[in-house]
């Protein structure tokens, strides 16, 4: 596989992320922040999740996308 393959597939990794059901429901996505950085990169996660106006969290080895883009409140 050449590396021009391996960006498409990269990209067809991140484009199947946002086209989940919960993602249409305003629901939530977690990846593993070790698969997002090997697949495509933290930053072009953090572009793609600001594109739609999402939030992104991290919590331990998890990237949590909350698919809304209403207010975000910390609760605890």
């Amino acid at each position: 596989m050449n590396e021009t393959e391996t960006i498409h597939r990269n990209d067809i990794w991140l484009s199947q992320i946002f086209e989940a059901k919960s993602v249409l429901s305003g629901g939530v996505v977690r990846r593993k922040v070790a698969d997002v950085e090997r697949k495509v990169g933290r930053l072009r996660l953090e572009l793609e999740v600001r594109k739609r106006g999402f939030h992104l969290i991290r919590c331990g080895s998890q990237f949590v996308i909350l698919c809304d883009t209403g207010e975000l409140s910390v609760v605890c």
